[in-house]
């Protein structure tokens, strides 16, 4: 059920807001798994029912999006033959994750009937199903030949909410991939499109000019999913359309800095997001979200609560999401996180900074506590105090 609790003596509030990511107050007050309030403690009405948190100075954002994954039906990689990867996740601070597509379904359907009822499928059975605690957003539909636009409606209609890679297989007719994105975007659908060099068998080599023709809401692991594009496409991408500009970990990782060269340049950081593309090749890392923050705060210089919204609020708008940031009335998914003991940092968004990985001492979903001394992170400097 979902929980009651105050969180006290936090040392910085990260909003998950770009453009103001960080909140004055030192406590917050959760209700029935929604924050209810945000400010000082003694400014609180409490009603003797709450779980007390002291978060003994440490930081406390928002619960980390992955808005790059590919899940099948179940906590299991087959690719990568790993069991309860998504599990080991939130010990990341991950509390929200978004399926790129179903790709790595042994025997994965590529017709139409098989590819749009594996979407309704996934979709459906990810809302029942938790991992962790964390909340999935299954059902990435990739586009097969022969899909009609009364299939779109269709599946919104039975929940499927957004499409995976664009490109992503051997569907590449891009003139019908762009008729069928229309079709997407009248039935709400959010749109991811492959960019960059091959991925697996059947994929292909995607630059500027398919998105153009295509016209995405995400330009997916725009720092290459494992392949980067050429820097004058990156460049394209981000002046001449209005994609989210997501990047990965399991990407090329110099390109990251270019990026966000680049997406400052053209007064665009605000739209990057930031995603893992796991399990893949490069493998299955739990920590592939508090990793990649850190690489893109240390590489691209920019500030480490403005990467976290990248990593939370930026995708949590993008899908219209009730998650992903601090603000009253939203999911109480919460990371309290610090710096690591020996790390050469003071606290969490200064362990950033200087691209370590922070301490992780408790993961919050729905207002209940589901990770305490993460298991996966080194440990925090400052432990939470529960009471």
């Amino acid at each position: 059920m979902p929980g009651n609790l105050i969180i006290h003596n936090i040392g910085q509030i990260v909003s998950g807001e770009f453009s103001h990511a960080l909140i004055d107050g030192d406590a917050l007050l959760v209700r029935e798994g929604k924050i209810a309030a945000i400010g000082k403690r003694n400014s609180f009405e409490t009603r003797g029912n709450e779980t007390v948190i002291d978060a003994n100075g440490s930081t406390v954002t928002p619960g980390l999006i992955d808005s790059h994954f590919h899940p099948v039906i179940g906590d299991y990689a087959p690719r990568q033959k790993t069991v309860d990867f998504i599990d080991s996740c939130v010990h990341g601070g991950v509390t929200f994750m978004i399926s790129a597509g179903e790709v790595h379904t042994p025997g994965r359907p590529s017709d139409a009937i098989g590819t749009k009822s594996l979407a309704i499928v996934a979709t459906q059975s990810w809302k029942n199903f938790r991992p962790g605690g964390v909340k999935v957003m299954g059902g990435g539909l990739l586009l097969a030949a022969g899909l009609q636009e009364r299939d779109f409606k269709e599946m919104a209609e039975a929940g499927v909410n957004h499409l995976g890679e664009v490109g992503l297989g051997g569907f590449h007719d891009w003139e019908k991939a762009a008729e069928m994105v229309r079709w997407a975007k009248l039935n709400s659908m959010v749109v991811m499109m492959h960019v960059g060099g091959a991925s697996i068998p059947g994929s292909d080599v995607i630059g500027a000019q398919h998105v153009k023709i295509v016209q995405p809401n995400i330009a997916s692991h725009l720092n290459g999913g494992p392949t980067a594009p050429p820097l004058k496409d990156i460049e394209t991408i981000i002046s001449d359309t209005e994609c989210a500009l997501e990047i990965i970990q399991c990407g090329n990782v110099t390109v990251i800095s270019k990026i966000i060269e680049l997406a400052r340049a053209h007064s665009a950081l605000n739209r990057v997001i930031v995603g893992t593309d796991m399990p893949s090749g490069t493998g299955v890392i739990p920590l592939g979200i508090v990793r990649t923050i850190a690489w893109i705060s240390s590489l691209g210089d920019v500030p480490p609560e403005q990467v976290i919204a990248m990593a939370s609020g930026n995708t949590a708008s993008l899908y219209s999401i009730n998650t992903g940031r601090i603000l009253v009335g939203m999911d109480a998914d919460l990371v309290i996180m610090d710096a690591a003991e020996g790390s050469d940092a003071s606290d969490a968004l200064s362990t950033i900074k200087i691209g370590d990985t922070v301490g992780i001492s408790a993961v919050i979903i729905d207002g209940e506590i589901k990770v305490l001394k993460s298991r996966n992170t080194p440990p925090a400097r400052r432990q939470v105090i529960i009471s």
